[in-house]
């Protein structure tokens, strides 16, 4: 029996995909590239669905970071905005990071006990499905969504994860083989032209915006929620 993959959009969605749902998340600005970025550099991040679970989470680390952003303004008392681009430029690499988003890690954080979970971005998108062919049965990848809209960006690397388990066999359900049709040929530069990367512009942080184009299918692993931080595992590997 073929595999089946759905594409899905925001955190209320995950009451559609119980455990036998493995769940790819996908906030492309900026969540889950922030998420990635800091484990791929060898620094250990947390995913928070609030911001007193991050202060809940950040009491028991020993010197975390406090990275991410509510409704795009950095809470008080925090040390980074949820940058990517600033995040990579830190050496600190034994400083966790304890990462909160308006919907990005809400997505992650609140799956299912059990759940297989995963962080996908633009930076992962060949090694995701690689990773989630044959290994589950059923895979809904979840753009996390803002101001109740499937951005532009998430639309496209949820509709090119579900494009490579699509030609891997797995059979599309609800809306998404139409979303697969609509960006399986779009250029990366798409992303520069939604109301995500227009915000970036008008708030002055470019800085992600180039960082998030630049680094396009450069990691060869995946991402995956164990308990409440993430793991990358390495193509082929264990988790790192």
């Amino acid at each position: 029996m073929p595999g089946q993959v759905v594409i899905d959009c925001f955190p209320e969605s995950l009451d559609r995909y119980g455990p036998d749902w493995a769940v790819v998340a996908v906030d492309v600005i900026r969540a889950t590239t922030t998420a990635v970025t800091a484990v791929a550099s060898g620094r250990g991040c947390y995913p928070a669905p609030t911001l007193n679970d991050a202060l809940e989470l950040a009491a028991g680390l020993d010197r975390p970071l406090l990275v991410g952003e509510l409704g795009g303004s950095m809470p008080f008392g925090f040390d980074l905005n949820n940058s990517p681009a600033a995040l990579a430029d830190r050496t600190d690499l034994q400083r966790p990071a304890v990462l909160l988003s308006t919907t990005g890690t809400r997505l992650l954080a609140r799956t299912s006990p059990g759940q297989a979970v995963y962080a996908a971005c633009l930076r992962n998108l060949t090694a995701q499905v690689v990773r989630a062919a044959g290994r589950h049965e059923r895979v809904a990848v979840i753009g996390a969504g803002a101001r109740g809209e499937f951005r532009e960006e998430d639309q496209l690397a949820c509709a090119w994860i579900a494009a490579g388990l699509v030609e891997a066999g797995y059979r599309p359900l609800g809306p998404t083989a139409g979303l697969v049709a609509r960006w399986r040929d779009a250029p990366v530069d798409a992303v520069a032209r939604g109301a995500s990367a227009e915000y970036l512009r008008r708030s002055g942080q470019l800085d992600d915006l180039e960082f998030i184009l630049g680094h396009v299918d450069d990691l060869d692993a995946t991402f995956e929620l164990n308990g409440r931080g993430l793991v990358m595992v390495p193509a082929g590997g264990w988790p790192a």
